[in-house]
């Protein structure tokens, strides 16, 4: 039986006892309908992942004991920054969930001139809590122990200038160049993804003049939310992990 996995922040050694976040003692208690003296895995996002088991489950939460630390790491060899314009409820969700799993190492989610999706500050800090916490569900899920960098932009500036000093890419129907072509080797990337509506003018006008250059996969004009999946894994398969 494969052993649940949760995200425990903080800093915490082999023999310690715990008690598990709300949110994971509900999950183990009530959904998985775990016992005393049954196995979990755990892990602070600081790198490898704890062995633990259940010491007993009351009204306080789930209080596991703290076993040996495996350095075990599944992060990419390539190190991707996704800078993603901003898409609209569900399918902004479906894009954090799905690069996590396919191993980005930032996400700079920035607000286009052509964005739908426009929320005030307070809903910007909403989205970001649960931005992480879909990002803590996706690592629990696909066995990362490190959680993506996320960070949101105001504009595609500000956006840009948390990219890294490798190959920059900007996907774009109009290019020419295809995405794997351009990324075979590749070790540090950043890609850049527009909006709903597409990018304005401007905006690739100053993608060009920070070094990004236009490429595109395959003939057809691909949604906000499908683009960045499978440019993810057209990156991972020429110059990552999906093909070991």
């Amino acid at each position: 039986m494969r052993l649940a996995r949760c995200y425990v922040p903080g800093v915490w050694h082999s023999g310690d006892t715990l008690t598990l976040p709300a949110k994971a003692s509900t999950h183990i208690g009530r959904v998985l309908r775990a016992r005393p003296g049954d196995s979990l895995t755990l892990f602070n996002g600081e790198g490898g992942e704890f062995d633990a088991q259940i010491q007993s489950l009351d009204r306080r939460g789930v209080q596991v004991r703290i076993g040996s630390h495996q350095a075990i790491e599944r992060e990419s060899p390539l190190r991707i920054t996704l800078l993603q314009a901003m898409a609209r409820g569900e399918r902004m969700d479906f894009i954090v969930q799905k690069a996590t799993e396919l191993g980005v190492t930032a996400l700079v989610v920035w607000s286009a001139l052509r964005s739908v999706a426009r929320p005030d500050p307070d809903g910007q800090r909403k989205r970001v809590d649960h931005w992480r916490g879909i990002m803590i569900s996706a690592c629990e899920q696909c066995g990362r122990n490190r959680l993506p960098a996320l960070h949101l932009a105001p504009d595609l500036a500000s956006a840009i200038a948390q990219a890294g000093q490798g190959l920059r890419l900007v996907m774009t129907p109009e290019a020419t160049e295809s995405l794997p072509v351009l990324a075979r080797g590749a070790g540090d990337v950043s890609l850049l993804i527009g909006p709903e509506g597409g990018f304005a003018p401007e905006e690739l006008e100053l993608a060009g003049g920070r070094g990004f250059t236009g490429c595109r996969l395959g003939p057809r004009i691909l949604r906000a939310e499908t683009a960045p999946l499978a440019a993810l894994t057209a990156l991972q398969t020429v110059a990552g992990d999906l093909s070991d």
